[in-house]
């Protein structure tokens, strides 16, 4: 009797890449100033596109990517902005030094 044999679409190489950015922005990104979620996103929204026919799957993880990417992208955003504008603040400052 003939097999027939079904292949699976290839995974997307950019939802794999847009979870994994993903993962790495919740449990690290606060050092690296939310880079990794922004790149979640975008590389999301391309792995939501290239999914979209069914040519190729990962759908779940660009989906994965997405929301793990816009859930900690506006505090790591609102992050930078407080590190960035302290130093600024900081550095501009004057300060007095006491007399003896």
């Amino acid at each position: 009797m003939p097999q027939v044999v079904v292949q699976a679409p290839p995974a997307s190489g950019t939802a794999t890449a847009s979870m994994v950015l993903g993962i790495l922005g919740v449990l690290g990104g606060w050092c690296l100033f939310g880079l990794p979620c922004i790149l979640a996103v975008i590389l999301g929204h391309v792995g939501l596109h290239e999914t979209r026919h069914g040519t190729k799957s990962g759908r779940g993880m660009a989906v994965a990517g997405l929301v793990l990417g816009y859930v900690f992208v506006g505090p790591m955003i609102a992050f930078t902005i407080m590190v960035f504008f302290g130093g600024v603040i900081g550095a501009a400052t004057p300060t007095s030094t006491p007399t003896p």
